[in-house]
């Protein structure tokens, strides 16, 4: 729902995702999920476009450390030592997944190089 005035408050409130117009009601700002700063509805394509590389990048990082565990934590716990006499010592371990955070975290931060669609 998109809305501006005090008569759009309670559908903003309503909705799944409420999205106020900036130079609208106090009511309609404060209800709302979301807030287009100028009034100008080309902003709802950045906002679609801008939630939508988010959820992407969401859905990248999960499966970045998913994965990465459904190998790192057998291989700490010592899946490959009855193997090949191997282990993998605490402090590298306590290495690696920290590693893992640090690598979903700068991929969360790439985010900054957003750049919203070109209006035509």
């Amino acid at each position: 729902m998109v809305g501006d005035g005090i008569n759009d408050s309670i559908a903003l409130s309503q909705a799944d995702v409420g999205i106020a117009i900036g130079t609208g009601s106090a009511v309609a700002i404060d209800v709302a999920s979301a807030l287009l700063l100028r009034d100008d509805l080309r902003g709802l394509a950045t906002l679609f476009d801008l939630s939508a590389t988010v959820l992407r990048r969401v859905k990248l990082n999960f499966a970045w450390a998913f994965g990465y565990n459904l190998l790192a934590i057998p291989i700490a716990a010592g899946i490959l030592y009855p193997i090949a006499g191997v282990g993998l010592p605490a402090v590298v371990a306590g290495i690696a997944m920290a590693a893992s955070s640090v690598t979903v975290m700068l991929s969360s931060v790439l985010l900054k190089l957003y750049r919203p669609p070109r209006s035509h």
